[in-house]
């Protein structure tokens, strides 16, 4: 189908309402196949552009000679649009509506953006797991990168290459991913040179009701404990509740049993996914959208949808994994049941409580482009829709996002210690769910791969490391902190993230501009630490 057959109306006379505090912004309104825009004159210079995408969801209503459409938004801005004409107001909204809902990938807008400055295929930190294989073989021979799923038939899910432990060969990989619910086998996560221990992903073992072994697997994770240190033990994370997982092998799952994973100890911390996860996410943006409740109704609401209490499950949950490494000594494998939600969740958070490199611009780019992109993250389904939509399929949940809010509670608890600000959370956040750029597209490497997304769109890290990004994006006080960051997961402890849930109402131009302000500030200060001493007149001369 052509993007002309879906716009009833090019343009028409309009007014933007975009906030309580913003201008209004009058002026002609036009629809082209991906954007919404707005002139206000033929001499302007500045246009307001709306990604279409970046539509959950339109209502319209018409009163006299003109109309009313909302706008909400999957970065969680709502937008109202006054336009002149009943039959106008119709036509754009159902222009909106139909191109707003394109699912398919390669008419997408990044396949048609040709920002200035960027060349295709110039993509920083696609090569992420080799590069992280290099340092890891820098620091032990245990681990080697494994290239059995080239062709993405033995996990689909999975990247061509893996970092998997050097005593297994690639045969028995195979028979352990077959092992495994969809191919996905243990692979390194993380490896902690401090204590030698190394922190791993998977999804759950097909144990079934007959409770079937596979002698590959348990060799897989056995070989993991004797590449760490002899002696060596294991704790299994699962992010499913003992009941759960228990329940899980009448339909062909389960967990490891003790007996046939010698060294392993099984712990239990049960993290919401999927429809609870997006029903707490729909239930907070709701309430912070509400401004005539009273206080005590919105502390009310707040507690009631539990946001906060997910937070606070998924940075324990990830203080565990950490805890066990850098205390314990022990290495951690973490999965649940797919292993690519709330296992990508833990094994992410728990880096950046270790790792200061994974602190660092550079590195926590990396992280997310290894722990979440090419790990397998469905983000294509999960993200779809936003927390306004009236769909409500059940593959939608804000994972990313909740690691996102956990990653502003650490820059929150320690200001000093990363090297991004929340400028680079927001940015992630709305590119997740909507973006010109290529890197948040389909569900997994091998889609991407199909698409052509890595040659035949722009990189979102190419974008955010253009020089004239970086003073939004970057922290202007941070100091390198090499020792682990432990986070204080008590409830009072916890803070609603106001620059997200609460845009609508709190415009983001004042924390900008508070942004800015502090890196003046340090910006002086260090032009006041290189000048030279100045002399006094009175001080006697050597």
């Amino acid at each position: 189908m052509e993007f002309s057959e879906l716009i009833r109306t090019r343009q028409a006379q309009a007014e933007l309402l975009s906030g309580p505090e913003a201008p209004a912004l009058r002026g002609t309104l036009c629809i082209t196949d991906h954007h919404l825009l707005l002139s206000p004159g033929p001499q302007a210079t500045d246009l307001w552009l709306l990604l279409l995408r970046s539509v959950d969801s339109i209502e319209k209503r018409v009163a006299g000679n003109s109309g009313t459409i909302t706008l909400r938004c999957k970065d969680l801005r709502v937008l109202q649009l006054r336009v002149e004409g009943v039959e106008a107001t119709r036509d754009i909204a159902r222009s909106i509506e139909a191109l707003s809902s394109l699912e398919s990938v390669i008419t997408s807008y990044p396949f048609f953006y040709r920002p200035k400055g960027l060349r295709l295929g110039d993509a920083p930190h696609f090569h992420a797991l080799e590069s992280y294989c290099k340092r890891v073989a820098l620091e032990t021979d245990a681990w080697r990168l494994s290239e059995v799923n080239e062709d993405f038939s033995l996990c689909p899910s999975y990247p061509r290459a893996v970092i998997v432990p050097r005593a297994v060969d690639d045969t028995a990989l195979a028979r352990s991913a077959r092992f495994r619910q969809g191919g996905r086998f243990p692979v390194l996560s993380y490896y902690h040179a401090r204590s030698g221990t190394a922190l791993l992903r998977s999804s759950q073992p097909l144990i079934g009701p007959q409770k079937l072994r596979c002698a590959e697997d348990e060799k897989l994770l056995q070989a993991v404990l004797t590449g760490a240190r002899p002696g060596a033990r294991g704790f299994i994370v699962d992010t499913r509740s003992a009941q759960t997982a228990k329940q899980a092998r009448m339909t062909g799952g389960g967990t490891e049993s003790k007996a046939a994973y010698p060294g392993w100890k099984r712990l239990h911390r049960p993290l919401e996914r999927g429809r609870p996860l997006q029903d707490s996410f729909v239930r907070l943006v709701e309430a912070c959208g509400d401004l005539e409740q009273s206080m005590d109704q919105w502390l009310s609401r707040l507690e009631s949808c539990r946001w906060l209490a997910h937070v606070q499950k998924a940075l324990s949950t990830a203080c565990l994994a950490a805890q066990g490494m850098e205390r314990e000594g022990a290495c951690v494998l973490v999965h649940g049941a797919e292993g690519m939600d709330s296992t990508l969740l833990v094994t992410s958070l728990a880096q950046l409580i270790l790792d200061p490199l994974s602190r660092t611009m550079a590195g926590f780019q990396e992280l997310v482009e290894r722990e979440w992109i090419q790990a397998g993250h469905p983000f294509q389904l999960r993200c779809a829709h936003s927390a306004f939509s009236h769909a409500h399929p059940k593959h939608e949940a804000p994972t990313f996002l909740l690691f996102l809010d956990c990653v502003w509670q650490l820059g929150r608890q320690f200001p000093l210690s990363l090297e991004f600000g929340e400028g680079l959370l927001l940015a992630l956040f709305e590119h997740a769910y909507a973006s010109p750029f290529g890197t948040f597209l389909c569900n997994s490497e091998k889609e991407r791969c199909l698409c052509e997304v890595r040659t035949q769109t722009h990189s979102l890290w190419s974008g955010l490391n253009q020089s004239r990004e970086q003073r939004k994006l970057r922290n202007p006080l941070y100091v390198l902190n090499p020792l682990a960051i432990w986070p204080s997961v008590e409830p009072q402890s916890l803070r609603l993230w106001q620059g997200l849930f609460l845009r609508q109402t709190r415009p983001p131009e004042h924390s900008e501009a508070m942004w800015e302000k502090v890196w003046q500030i340090v910006t002086e200060e260090e032009k006041t630490e290189d000048s030279p001493p100045v002399v006094s007149a009175s001080e006697p001369q050597p």
